[in-house]
């Protein structure tokens, strides 16, 4: 599919049953207790252009990045991001556009297309010629993964689909016809594994509570298929303190769903976040008891579906939600301290419900470590802020002149300044902001 590129411009300034569902409760109806203190505020260096989720923006609409560090020239890193229907964007570190590549299109008449949902990376997955870093993909349109390998001696294109559509199966569905009902591969980390070397990636399932574990390889001909490995359930209602069971509402027939997930590199442990309950970890690969360790502020309230708002009534808050994000949780990322090899460093959380982001220290058993908000700059011209962020990708390792202390890239789900359609009406605005991690280091105390 192919998108009209934005007029907007870069802005540049300096089967075990383990969890849980989605609520469609808006924020404000929630009713759990704010964070006590207000957090600091962090202006975004760089923002996207605009994608525009409509025919004449190619149905674009930004969810997920990933940062690839290029070892060789860090100034020449980039930054690879999912658009859904449109695809996959890559940019630069000055926020313009390298590349876009299409979805795939749908495989027959009727079918839902290619929708591409989250993005990670593999570094160095063995080839026939040698090992190559590739970006992962789950195709939430086609219950798929794909597979991108990342060649820095293109600069003008430098990912190549090598997905081997043979050795490529359906990740949740039966068929194809289950694969129209999109309960399908959501949301997605890739890792190697510590001992044997292997890649893997872990897909969640939308609408349900299942994650998959998938084994990537690489054929004689260099293209990149998996095999499905094991897969678990998390649970879908919970016992609270005062002896009653709560499961999270939703629409009827939808389960709770787990879409932000990261795997922690000097652990082997996978944190997924269940975007009405909270964050949960587990080894990555898929064989421990998960274990729930920061719970959303509206864990526990009570809520009804209403058919006419489509919307969850709530109810009072009995007081067994956390502190420190508001639903959904979404993006999840791991930020390393490469002053300190191992722990040190921090996990960090889109709470997308008040639009803020939460720090656990990795080497402080996850405990709360801080929080922050990506504002808008205040002068004009300058980005604005992320509001509810869905994606969100983390490295501490020196990105060349432009972030020589290392980037956060966000999701921002509602970009401004808006724009009209030729209806009239607002279009859906979103992009990505790229933020210096040494502001957040120091606005955040972290």
């Amino acid at each position: 599919m192919s998108v009209t590129p934005s007029s907007r411009t870069p802005v540049v300034v300096a089967a075990t049953v383990l969890a849980l569902a989605v609520t469609s409760l808006p924020a404000h109806a929630h009713g759990g207790r704010p964070d006590p203190a207000p957090l600091a505020r962090v202006a975004a260096a760089v923002e996207t252009p605009s994608l525009f989720d409509d025919e004449a923006g190619g149905n674009a609409n930004a969810d997920d990045p990933a940062i690839w560090r290029n070892t060789a020239d860090p100034d020449r890193s980039l930054v690879i991001a999912t658009a859904k229907e449109g695809g996959l964007r890559v940019y630069g570190l000055d926020g313009r556009q390298v590349q876009s590549l299409p979805a795939p299109a749908a495989p027959a008449e009727g079918a839902p297309p290619g929708r591409f949902n989250n993005v990670d990376l593999i570094t160095g997955l063995r080839f026939p010629d040698g090992r190559h870093d590739v970006a992962v993909v789950s195709d939430r349109g086609r219950d798929r993964l794909r597979v991108y390998r990342i060649d820095a001696s293109r600069p003008a294109a430098p990912l190549t689909d090598v997905t081997d559509e043979t050795a490529a199966p359906l990740l949740f569905s039966a068929d194809q016809d289950e694969v129209a009902g999109q309960r399908t591969a959501y949301g997605l980390a890739a890792y190697t594994d510590r001992r044997s070397g292997r890649a893997y990636a872990v897909a969640s399932r939308r609408d349900a509570t299942a994650l998959t574990l998938a084994e990537l390889t690489a054929d004689a001909r260099g293209r990149v298929g998996y095999r499905t490995v094991r897969t678990i359930s998390l649970p879908a209602s919970f016992r609270l303190p005062d002896g009653g069971r709560w499961t999270p509402c939703a629409e009827p027939g939808e389960l709770p769903q787990v879409e932000g997930m990261v795997v922690d590199p000097d652990t082997g442990d996978l944190y997924a976040g269940q975007e009405d309950v909270g964050i949960w970890k587990l080894d990555a690969d898929l064989r421990s008891p998960a274990r729930l360790i920061e719970k959303v502020r509206s864990f526990g309230v009570p809520g009804t579906w209403n058919p006419a708002t489509e919307e969850c009534d709530a109810g009072a808050d009995p007081g067994f939600g956390g502190r420190h994000i508001s639903a959904d949780v979404e993006g999840l990322t791991i930020w390393r301290d490469p002053a300190r090899p191992g722990r040190a460093g921090y996990l960090l959380a889109s709470s997308q419900g008040d639009d803020t982001f939460a720090a656990f220290d990795r080497d402080r058993g996850d405990a709360y470590a801080g929080g922050f908000r990506v504002a808008a700059g205040g002068a004009p011209g300058t980005p604005d802020g992320s509001q509810e962020c869905d994606g969100a990708a983390v490295t501490g390792e020196p990105l060349g002149r432009r972030f020589p202390h290392g980037l956060l890239v966000v999701q921002d789900g509602a970009n401004t300044p808006g724009s009209a359609g030729s209806d009239g009406g607002a279009r859906t605005d979103t992009d990505f902001k790229f933020v210096d991690l040494a502001a957040v280091k120091r606005a955040a105390r972290l």
